[in-house]
């Protein structure tokens, strides 16, 4: 009896090990506003076509490595082009309006069904290494037993991760730090098959390049294409005619872009190195992907969200040793939402009714040609209420020969275009009487589509018709005042709107000068302050008030917001500086004084008339002219003495405030 039992142990384990062997790991990993062709054999292939390549000079000698290793879809789409949605419909395998995420502004619902926590239900250990991006939700990554990530994009240097949820500051380049995560979780994912995301912050803006490669493709200039002057039609002060005169030549090259990309590469490359040595290269399925396109000058754009092709189009790589596949292309459409049914079918797990994609494993075997693949599919976008940016909510059908563009409520901006005679969408075809009946036809495939699809807008989707004019107005008074005299936990405001914040990491409450408390911070405590109506600095003008004495040369004194919309107070080698972003535009003022080690009281100011001014113990010292005011009310909190979660740009590499701090407020509106 004794013999039998253990036999049939040796049986089942013997079962079990070799049901682990036969199951593929998985690696996915995903930059962030990758477009399609910014790949060194992308450019290469478009000179040998005779097309135009942008860009000839670029090197991606990693990622062309693994697509030589394996296949690359050259027609690869998002199914809405903004961060957080593509991740999303990566992740859940479903269109926007139905999986939570619509815009970059909500956190992913915990009970979404992803192939993660498919995965993890049927024995793999799965992880999320780097940037996560919906809005800025913190903790440790839902679906994922690990995670070492950061809030909303994190910084470029020196960005504090959360493991598991708990936070703790790293040093170096974020994807540096992100790569050697994710290393350290291959080696320990020896026991069973393993599932890991790896998302990279680059090339995001503010296009912040790793320190080796700060001065690469020095000199280059990227070749002009023919849609270069071809606005879109919600841009009223940007409208061209279709008679317009083409760019053509050099145009600059955005090259802290194309560095970015290159340090993505470079990281890439360690993975592959490290699944080598870890002996798991061949059992191992290896994506990559860009989680959206970009614009670079195309259609007189940067960003993504529309629906033209460099917006919509990613670099999309498969890797998988047992495909026998080397060098191989794939022209089948591919969608973002394909990744989870892709790895649930590999994985042999059952793939969800409620995923919209389809697994790309037949087009991967070489099997012969699947009858109902896709050529075509549906896209969506909704408005965000962003000025000076977002186009309206909008929805489109792109074919493999055409694509047709409804913005919503305004069908005089609709557009058609015969993407086999004008890949660079210059001109719009819907009223051209010549083509009437590719017209008839796309509308009437839109609708299929809309309706195969399930379309609707969420109501928690910002869409211009359902958001009320703005009511929102300055308040004219001090909205928060911080009189750090109050020991505890917490700090009490001494204002009337009790905007409390929350003491963390250790900072404690100080001797300072005259027998009054002050905050000490010590480079790595701060206060947290969280966002409230009252604290809105997206109306127009603004105040930050601040006494203090800075024990080092650079620090951050008060920050809320990141690269999109925010403002920083800080020291920069010893000069205060006020920097606020509007719609990804920067605009600073820097004193022209030293303020270290000295008791010191700076007032920084956003003007009704767009100037920004320093003051230092009442006397203001310097301005500037801003681009803008801040287009909108952040999503983060408030912090003092960091700038904790998404860097407000222009405030980059700015370390923790060490110091004390006496007195802080801020004025809602122009200051009397």
């Amino acid at each position: 009896m004794k013999t039998f039992s253990l036999l049939a142990l040796l049986l089942l384990l013997n079962g079990a090990i070799a049901q682990n062997a036969a199951r593929p790991n998985f690696l996915f990993v995903i930059s962030d506003d990758h477009r399609w062709d910014v790949l060194s054999v992308v450019q290469r292939e478009q000179e040998a076509q005779g097309k135009i390549a942008r860009f000839p000079w670029f090197k991606t000698p990693h990622l062309d490595k693994l697509a030589n290793q394996g296949v690359r879809f050259r027609n690869a789409f998002v199914v809405n082009s903004l961060c957080s949605p593509s991740r999303a419909s990566f992740l859940t395998g479903r269109y926007n309006h139905l999986n939570g995420i619509a815009n970059n502004f909500t956190p992913f619902p915990q009970n979404n069904v992803t192939w993660a926590g498919e995965l993890r239900k049927a024995g793999y250990a799965t992880g999320y290494i780097g940037k996560w991006h919906m809005d800025s939700q913190k903790g440790q990554r839902p679906g994922f037993d690990y995670s070492a990530s950061y809030v909303g994009h994190g910084r470029y240097d020196d960005c504090p991760f959360e493991i598991n949820g708990v936070s703790q500051p790293t040093k170096g380049y974020v994807d540096d730090v992100a790569t050697d995560f994710a290393i350290d979780f291959l080696k320990k994912s020896k026991d069973k098959p393993w599932a890991l995301v790896v998302g990279y912050k680059a090339p995001h803006a503010d296009f912040t390049p790793p320190e080796r490669l700060k001065n690469a493709f020095a000199g280059e200039q990227a070749n002009a294409v023919p849609n270069m002057n071809s606005g879109p039609p919600y841009r009223d002060n940007w409208r061209v005619t279709q008679d317009a005169t083409p760019v053509s030549g050099k145009v600059p090259a955005h090259l802290n872009y194309m560095r970015c990309v290159a340090g993505v590469d470079d990281n890439v490359g360690r993975l592959m190195q490290a699944l080598d040595e870890q002996g798991e290269s061949e059992n191992t399925v290896v994506v990559y992907a860009g989680d959206n396109g970009f614009y670079l000058g195309e259609h007189r754009l940067g960003d993504k969200r529309s629906a033209y092709e460099e917006s919509l189009r990613i670099p999309l790589i498969v890797r998988y040793p047992k495909l026998k596949l080397q060098n191989a292309i794939e022209d089948r459409m591919a969608l973002n939402i394909d990744l989870a049914p892709t790895f649930l079918d590999f994985a042999g797990v059952p793939i969800p009714e409620t995923m919209q994609g389809k697994s790309w494993r037949p087009l991967l075997e070489q099997k012969p040609k699947p009858t109902l693949w896709r050529d075509r599919f549906f896209y969506e976008y909704f408005w965000e209420q962003q000025r000076g940016g977002s186009p309206p909510t909008l929805t489109a059908l792109r074919t493999e020969k055409a694509k047709l563009i409804h913005y919503k409520d305004h069908p005089e901006w609709s557009e058609l275009f015969d993407l086999s005679a004008d890949p660079y969408e210059t001109k719009n075809l819907y009223n051209d009487a010549n083509y009437t009946a590719l017209r008839r036809e796309m509308e009437s495939e839109h609708e299929k589509q809309k309706a195969s699809v399930g379309y609707v807008i969420p109501p928690y989707a910002s869409d211009p018709e359902k958001i009320p004019p703005q009511v929102a107005q300055a308040i004219n008074r001090w909205v928060l005042e911080f009189r750090f005299d109050k020991d505890g936990e917490r700090i009490l405001a001494a204002s009337t709107r009790l905007n409390a914040g929350a003491i963390t990491q250790g900072a404690i409450l100080g001797e300072g000068r005259d027998g009054k408390k002050a905050l000490r911070l010590d480079g790595k405590s701060y206060v947290e302050v969280p966002k409230s109506e009252a604290l809105r600095p997206d109306l127009k003008a603004w105040a930050i008030e601040a006494t203090f004495k800075a024990e080092k040369p650079d620090g951050m004194i008060v920050a809320r917001g990141g690269a999109s919309n925010g403002y920083a107070l800080f020291l920069e080698k010893g000069r205060p500086v006020f920097a606020i972003t509007s719609a990804n535009q920067l605009s600073r003022v820097t004193a022209p004084v030293e303020v270290t080690n000295r008791w010191v009281t700076v007032r920084a100011r956003l003007t009704a008339d767009k100037q920004l001014k320093i003051s230092i113990d009442g006397q203001e010292i310097a301005s500037a002219k801003a681009r803008d005011y801040i287009n909108a009310d952040p999503k983060e909190d408030m912090q003092i003495g960091v700038d904790r979660g998404s860097q407000v740009f222009g405030a980059a590499n700015v370390p923790e405030f060490t110091g004390l701090i006496e007195f802080l407020r801020l004025y809602s509106g122009a200051l009397p």
